[in-house]
């Protein structure tokens, strides 16, 4: 999971809220305007969607190892 989360925020670790990917997920997946998420905004999605980013980074884990092999 850590390694997804890694490669994931390249370039935006440290303000993953930056990241066009992870905006693109949240506003793919959730409806949310990528443009317009905040900090403030992504934190309060990350915990209250938590259990379905833990289930999909579990599931972004499975199928990197599948590719891999």
């Amino acid at each position: 999971m850590i390694e997804y989360l890694w490669k994931a925020s390249r370039g935006y670790r440290l303000m993953p809220w930056r990241s066009p990917y992870l905006r693109w997920r949240m506003e793919t997946y959730w409806g949310l305007h990528a443009e317009e998420i905040t900090a403030g905004q992504f934190w309060s999605f990350l915990w209250q969607h938590r259990a379905e980013m833990l289930r999909f980074l579990e599931w972004a884990e499975r199928m990197d190892g599948a590719a891999r092999h």
